[in-house]
């Protein structure tokens, strides 16, 4: 079956929750062994989400802090594939802060290259599969969030430019570009019905995507299914980038 992940190893840096998380379950289920990291110590430091991480070997990874990744042993000498779903964001008009804007591109960009420096020979070991989580908001402008667009549009570029620098070490390198997803990180927008309303209306399919309707892609992508695709980046958004 081409969706069998039975002997394969996936890793998802950012698993914790969210699309990271649903990732880390859709493979599970499908056979694979997965490993995750989060930002706390510990499964336990979460408290009532912990009992969702049990079946996934964790590790701590705090990429808000530079040369983390240089300290952090991964879990797998050789890895099938690895999901960098990393995210920060900040709300309040804080991006326009000279700090807070580069926190935030520092989780949502130099991390994504630090990261896949750092896994390249474990994924090269199996001809495996990266897979870059960004935004839609890397697509078009984001008013209140600077810092958020642009990194999520160098991620977008990032993913073309691995998928051509490393095609050649047998390692496909492709991304997922979200739209509004009911995650922790969009509840300032989901728990307002305002809000939730106003940015509905201009999503054809009218609802909220899914973290496992993002985790279905990453499972064709990383998949044979996907073989002769190298660099590119599928939109999930429920049709919002459409006009």
């Amino acid at each position: 079956m081409d969706l069998d992940f039975t002997e394969k190893r996936v890793l998802v840096i950012g698993g914790s929750s969210g699309i990271g998380l649903a990732c880390a379950q859709e493979f599970a289920r499908r056979g694979a062994t997965v490993a995750i990291t989060g930002t706390r110590a510990n499964k336990a430091a979460y408290g009532d989400g912990a009992s969702a991480l049990e079946p996934f070997e964790f590790s701590s990874l705090n990429l808000a802090t530079p040369g983390a990744i240089d300290q952090w042993t991964a879990p797998f000498e050789a890895v099938d594939v690895v999901i960098l779903s990393q995210g920060a964001v900040e709300y309040r008009r804080k991006e326009f802060e000279a700090d807070t804007f580069r926190h935030v591109v520092e989780v949502n960009l130099t991390s994504l290259i630090a990261c896949a420096q750092k896994l390249a020979p474990a994924l090269e070991a199996r001809a495996g599969s990266l897979i870059i989580i960004s935004s839609v908001g890397g697509l078009r402008a984001t008013r209140g969030n600077p810092a958020y667009s642009a990194s999520k549009a160098g991620a977008i570029h990032l993913t073309r430019t691995l998928g051509d620098a490393w095609a050649g070490r047998a390692i496909r390198v492709n991304g997922i570009a979200p739209g509004l997803i009911a995650t922790k990180m969009t509840a300032v927008t989901t728990s307002d019905p305002d809000r939730l309303q106003e940015r509905l209306r201009g999503i054809p399919l009218k609802r909220l995507g899914l973290p496992k309707e993002v985790a279905g892609v990453a499972l064709f992508l990383a998949s044979p299914l996907a073989s002769y695709i190298v660099g590119e980046t599928i939109v999930v958004d429920g049709g919002r980038t459409l006009s």
